[in-house]
Parts: structure tokens; sequence; C-alpha cells
């Protein structure tokens, strides 16, 4: 696919997510405090992304750090826990390994941001059904402005100065999953994504009966008419891209992941860069395992 086809999908793709607000808005940031721990600060903060509401986010950095550091978005996960949210980087969840995530990076040197997202974390107060209600009506699509938020914290994410904007990677499970294949499909300053256990074929979904596996955030109008899951992560080639998944997870239909391995490691190789796709299938369910976390950070560390 050339670079050409590539940014007419994306521009389809993004044509289906509902009117979002303009993606030239200027970005902001309030802090609200700061937290210096042993191995890591945490920076709260109150982004303006979008022009309708705050966005409360994490920025974790190390506390010894290198003049340019690789940073990761970090997008936390559903599990119908609207409290958590952003969270999740701290405490961890527990469908992950400890320690959590946040941590886990920063030790290793990465910056990390991670905002709470609409009706999770601060945000609560609203139903996730109220929500996806209320932006029907005003013609938008409750995931396309999680999106929205999603590719802004990576505008601001970029501008900080203890962040090489070249070495910018995406990591989440489950919600965070779909969030991390989907925001590395429409943006190519996201140099590595990582997904843990939500690569979920859309029509092997449905021929299993998965779909109320997901909250109503997820689902997209008309997007089985244009787009695939394959077809959506083409968009990521040939950058790199590590997927994770657990052959007992419902979310996951095996025979869906199949398909989209064959297919990726296909387009992977047309696109001269065979080794910088991989799946990981292992004989669990919808979480992450020692080795899955293992997988993680060697892929991190070897592409960023």
């Amino acid at each position: 696919m050339s670079s050409q086809e590539k940014e007419n999908s994306r521009q389809e793709l993004l044509g289906l997510l509902g009117d979002l607000p303009p993606h030239d808005r200027p970005v902001s940031c309030d802090y609200v405090a700061v937290d210096d721990r042993p191995k890591f600060r945490i920076e709260r903060l109150l982004l303006e992304l979008n022009g309708i509401e705050p966005v409360p986010a994490y920025f974790m950095t190390p506390t010894v750090k290198q003049s340019k550091l690789p940073a990761i978005l970090y997008n936390h996960a559903h599990g119908f826990e609207y409290h958590i949210g952003k969270e999740e980087i701290i405490q961890g969840r527990t469908f992950l390994q400890n320690p959590p995530y946040g941590e886990v990076l920063c030790s290793q040197g990465y910056a990390v941001l991670c905002i709470d997202h609409w009706g999770f974390g601060e945000r609560q107060g609203r139903t996730e059904m109220e929500i996806f209600k209320t932006m029907l009506w005003e013609g938008k699509v409750m995931w396309g402005m999680m999106v929205y938020d999603s590719l802004r914290a990576l505008d601001y994410l970029v501008s900080r100065p203890e962040v090489d904007g070249e070495r910018v990677g995406t990591l989440g499970i489950s919600m965070g999953s779909t969030m991390g294949w989907w925001i590395s499909a429409l943006d190519d300053r996201i140099k590595a994504c990582v997904d843990l256990c939500c690569l979920t074929d859309f029509q092997a979904l449905i021929a299993t009966r998965g779909l109320d596996g997901h909250g109503i955030y997820y689902y997209v109008p008309r997007l089985l008419k244009h787009f695939t899951t394959t077809r959506i992560n083409a968009l990521i080639a040939p950058r790199p891209h590590l997927s994770l998944a657990g052959l007992y997870d419902p979310l996951t239909p095996v025979a869906g992941l199949d398909r989209i391995n064959q297919d990726l490691q296909e387009i992977y190789r047309r696109e001269g860069a065979p080794e910088a796709w991989r799946l990981i299938q292992s004989h669990t369910g919808h979480f992450e395992t020692a080795a899955m976390r293992s997988e993680v950070l060697a892929f991190l560390k070897r592409w960023l």
C-alpha cells in the first residue's frame, strides 16, 4: 500500500468516527500536583484536548532522566470498572502482572502518559450508556471521541521537552489494546504498538456471539461496511507491532486471530519488514501472563 493510499484510508477511517473537534485546535495543560517517589515522578495534570471537558492525566518520568526519553502513551482498560481509568498505571489491575506498568516502564527509562477516557476515573458522573446516547444525538461517536482524545494526548506527549518524539510507542490491554492499534493506524508518530488481549476480528466476534463482551463504546456505525480489523491494522505496517492473545479469551476468537495473523504476515512481508509483526498466542484467557510481560518489555527495548 502506497503512502497516499494509507493516508486516504486514514481519512476514511476518521470519517466514520462522527463529528470530531478540529484536529488543529491548541492543546494546553494545567498542573495539579507533583508526587515524587523514590524511582519516579508523577505529574497530575488537567489537559485541554477537546474543547468540551478537561481530561485528567498522569505523566510519569524516571527519577534519573536521560536528556531525551523514549515514551509510552499508555491506554487504560475498561473491565466495567469505571473508577479506575488512569489509576491503572499506578495501581495495576487484576488481569495485569505486577508491578504496575507505570513503575516498570519508568524503571526501564521511559516517560509514560495516561489519560482518563470518557466516563472513567475523574471523568465519572455519567454512565457509558448516557454518554453514548448523548453523543449519538449530537452526531458524535463515543469511540471516535475517545480516539480523538488519545490522538490529542499524543500531541501533548511529543511536545514535552523530556520526550524523544522519534521514540514513542503505545501499549494497553483490553480496551487499551484496541485503542493502541486504532491510534497507531491513524498516526504514524507512534513508532511501536503493543496490544494485549484485544486484537479482535470483527466478523469472528459476530460468529461466536461475543458482541456483549464489549461495552457500547466499542461500536462504530457503518464500520463493517468499510473496514475489517486487518485493514485497520495494515495501516500500522511496516512499523513494529506486537500482539499478545489468549487462546481461551472469548474477546479474541482464535479463527479471527489466525485470519489477521495470516493477512498481516503477508502485508509486512510486502512492506519489507516481516520481523516487525508478531502475534503470540498463549494457553490462557483475558489477562497478561508473566511470559507476556517479558515479551512486551523485550519488544519495547528492541524497537524504541
